[in-house]
């Protein structure tokens, strides 16, 4: 598989994982682009207990579907946990655009987080097994340019529905419908997206294995031996105990140490900003309307800063990508929490959000790298899952620091924070880019 030349089955994973991580991006950004639309609908302050529930909803599910269902791919394959994913946050997206009240809504994105929370490690495992070690970083990250453009989109939806009743719909209802169509993806795709060869074999599925590998080596023109009918394959670990232990030994304990910290952390610069943007702007005096439209221009850094990722991630070693990146998030950050026009605003904020996209892709390529394939979904997902956990928990933290002190207090905050996640990374990550998995991870 590291060898392997790159195949139309490669392309169509590569398709498939973008196009399910679009609808999850969406969903991730979807309730703080509506935020405004919500207040009026339901009567609601900005300040209030309400208005910060809904904004970590989605996180709270988020966290919950990391740590529970993000591990299950270890258990029952990539391909498998992959769908199951999206049509669970379908279904609840759905069931989320025909809230009668705020407590509905705030339980139905929950319910929607769950699903959203867990896809993410799924895909990064999937993506990380089954790409060549010269081709991984780029490939990948085209997956996630992909899933980057819901961002901007979602912003721009919100600035023409928000307003709008469609039908007698209100907007914000139609954008959650537009939300629940990733399900339509799985009714196309479900028979002909392939396992992970390295999963399969990772379960001792050893012929199972070497087929879905001819699958992968035709599709780009070349053959492989056939399977000798002694071979044997070392047992990996299978139950979640096994796994654990396997992430206690050297040297995956302390890649999973940083990854802890990391997780806990990163969130306060990449959805500290997406998830309060608006709110920010809002603080600042300018009208609802050109806020969220000022927020939307930002947003189109997102899909920008994926683009500019692909070659980076092709110069540069991951873990020096990695710690840049967060570090001019932090910078970026602080500039748009001085700006004082709209230009700048816009500006800063479309900076800030194109490098927060390189550092997303680079560290979710990295992050899939530094395991083996037994134990990758379970290291990620019990590890993401805090990130999501923080997330949810960062309005009630930022948006106290923001009504109190300013947005200049409260990136200094998110700045801070970032400071600790890029020294972690330089301490304790090792260097991954173009090695072999079997040279990265020897267990």
């Amino acid at each position: 598989m590291d060898s392997l030349p790159v195949g139309s089955l490669h392309r169509f994973v590569v398709a498939v994982i973008g196009i399910g991580l679009f609808f999850d991006m969406y969903e991730i950004f979807l309730v703080g682009s509506i935020g405004t639309a919500l207040q009026g609908e339901y009567g609601i302050d900005r300040h209030s207990t309400d208005f910060k529930l809904l904004l970590a909803s989605a996180f709270i599910g988020m966290f919950v579907g990391s740590l529970c269902l993000g591990t299950m791919a270890d258990r029952i394959g990539r391909r498998k946990a992959f769908l199951f994913n999206l049509i669970w946050y379908s279904a609840f997206s759905l069931l989320g655009a025909f809230s009668v009240n705020a407590g509905m809504l705030v339980i139905c994105r929950v319910l929607t987080g769950i699903g959203v929370g867990a896809i993410y490690p799924v895909a990064d495992s999937f993506l990380s097994e089954i790409l060549p070690k010269e081709r991984r970083g780029r490939l990948a990250a085209w997956a996630y340019t992909l899933s980057y453009v819901a961002v901007p989109l979602v912003g721009f939806l919100a600035v023409w529905l928000n307003p709008l009743h469609v039908g007698g719909v209100a907007g914000w209802r139609v954008i959650l419908i537009i939300g629940s169509l990733g399900a339509v993806l799985v009714l196309i795709v479900q028979h002909k997206l392939p396992e992970s060869p390295r999963w399969l074999l990772s379960q001792g599925r050893v012929k199972e294995a070497h087929a879905m590998l001819r699958r992968f080596a035709e599709s780009a023109g070349v053959t492989v031996p056939a399977i000798a009918p002694e071979a044997t394959v070392v047992r990996k670990p299978s139950t979640l105990r096994e796994r654990v232990a396997l992430l206690c030994l050297p040297p995956y304990n302390k890649r999973y140490l940083m990854l802890t910290i990391f997780h806990l952390l990163q969130g306060f610069g990449y959805y500290g900003f997406g998830t309060l943007a608006n709110t920010v702007v809002k603080s600042r005096g300018f009208d609802v309307t050109d806020g969220t439209l000022f927020v939307a221009l930002s947003f189109l850094g997102y899909p920008v800063g994926s683009l500019l990722s692909i070659p980076l991630l092709n110069w540069l070693e991951r873990r020096t990508l990695v710690i840049a990146s967060i570090l001019t998030i932090a910078a970026f950050g602080l500039a748009f929490a001085y700006s004082n026009s709209s230009a700048l605003i816009v500006c800063f904020g479309f900076l800030t959000t194109c490098a927060s996209n390189v550092f997303s892709n680079a560290y979710h390529v990295y992050q899939s790298e530094i395991f083996p394939a037994s134990v990758r979904s379970t290291a990620i997902g019990s590890t993401y899952s805090l990130s999501r956990l923080v997330s949810g928990v960062l309005p009630f933290i930022l948006i106290p620091i923001l009504s109190q002190h300013g947005p200049g207090a409260m990136f200094g905050s998110i700045a801070t924070a970032l400071l600790v996640v890029a020294l972690t990374v330089r301490t304790l990550g090792p260097l991954t880019t173009r090695r072999s998995q079997d040279d990265i991870n020897p267990v």
